[in-house]
């Protein structure tokens, strides 16, 4: 397997550059996701470039979007995303709305934007602006969550709006803070996201009407995403709260486990990894938290969890860790110097740590 960084892309502008894997079509695996297919930043692709050419990749196309922090998909030849517009009065104030865009991945033409009013007032984008999710792509749907915690259910071909949720004004969800940034799962014909607010820190829709089907969990809000794993045999929906890491039955929100992991303002913001061959658990926190992982058991029907150990040297902010093997990589470190990090699944010891000018990114590993 060869590993390379991923790096982030800023959202002023969407390039694609000419590389033989480009080319030849190699990657050839759709990411239609918040983390690609298994949610967990992996890659099977084949076939990728292993070097630039001589005076690097030709660009083939770029167009301008706008700020944001979504990530891209891809499906069928096409690109999905999301942003706020810029324009010559960003300066003064930044847009009131918000776009969903589809591209033509081979010319980047426009093929339809949704757009959707998003004020900014009680909004705090002092840290960047929103929107902050990535869409989810299910057969001929697009699901995409606001800024100001809303849900759209769009017509994958027009981009237009099948269904939507605004969850503040229907649930009593709490304000956005720095922006809502759950990206929707799927489960079983449910569009699963977090929600906020007394017996409701998780609800799931009905994928195709948009049906409330349950809404579940006292976990505080936070801006992590929530994923699916297999413990034992038994799916679980895990919800990293502010204050807690939860396992949650997807059909109905019942709690099936939980574990504190509580940090600053509730700001538990990266993706748990999951290793099912030792049933190990990693969730990892800036604002002066760290990292612990958590050993999941299914024992007379009920899953036990329970700490394996916890350190305050690896401190993941907003970043992507992967596992390889024994060890998990990430990027520790939040408004001061980051770190390159690696960390010992069985025992929680720091093996490495390299300050790069790289270090504060996200990383994947791809096929070879």
């Amino acid at each position: 397997m060869t590993t390379r960084s991923f790096l982030p892309i800023a959202a002023i502008a969407l390039s694609l550059l000419e590389t033989p894997s480009v080319v030849r079509g190699a990657a050839g695996v759709d990411w239609t996701q918040w983390g690609g297919p298994g949610r967990n930043f992996m890659s099977d692709a084949k076939g990728l470039a292993s070097s630039w050419p001589a005076g690097g990749p030709k660009k083939r196309w770029s167009r301008a979007l706008g700020e944001g922090h979504s990530s891209i998909l891809f499906e069928g030849g096409k690109l999905y995303t999301m942003y706020r517009p810029l324009g010559l009065l960003s300066v003064v104030r930044r847009s009131q709305e918000e776009v969903i865009v589809a591209l033509d991945a081979a010319t980047g033409k426009t093929l339809w934007e949704f757009k959707y009013p998003s004020p900014t007032d009680g909004v705090d984008f002092s840290q960047g602006a929103g929107p902050h999710a990535t869409p989810l792509i299910v057969g001929s749907r697009l699901y995409a969550t606001s800024s100001r915690r809303e849900l759209f259910a769009l017509d994958k071909a027009t981009g237009q709006r099948v269904w939507s949720h605004d969850f503040i004004k229907e649930y009593g969800a709490p304000s956005p803070g720095r922006g809502y940034s759950c990206s929707p799962l799927l489960y079983n014909g449910t569009i699963i996201v977090t929600l906020g607010g007394p017996a409701q820190a998780v609800a799931a829709f009905n994928q195709q009407t948009g049906a409330l089907v349950w809404k579940s969990g006292s976990s505080e809000p936070a801006p992590a995403s929530p994923m699916l794993i297999d413990v034992d045999g038994q799916q679980q929906l895990l919800v990293f709260g502010g204050d807690q890491v939860v396992g949650m039955d997807p059909s109905n929100g019942r709690t099936l486990w939980s574990h504190p992991h509580k940090t600053s303002w509730g700001l538990n913001i990266s993706t748990p990894v999951w290793s099912p061959a030792d049933h190990l658990l990693f969730v990892s926190s800036a604002y002066n938290t760290g990292s612990r992982a958590i050993e999941l058991h299914q024992a007379a029907g009920k899953t036990a969890a329970g700490e394996k150990w916890f350190n305050n040297r690896m401190r993941v902010h907003i970043g992507t860790v992967i596992r390889l093997g024994d060890y998990a990589y990430g990027s520790s470190g939040d408004f001061g110097p980051a770190f390159i990090t690696a960390v010992d699944m069985k025992t929680g010891k720091v093996r490495g740590r390299i300050e790069a000018s790289l270090a504060r990114n996200c990383y994947m590993p791809t096929g070879s």
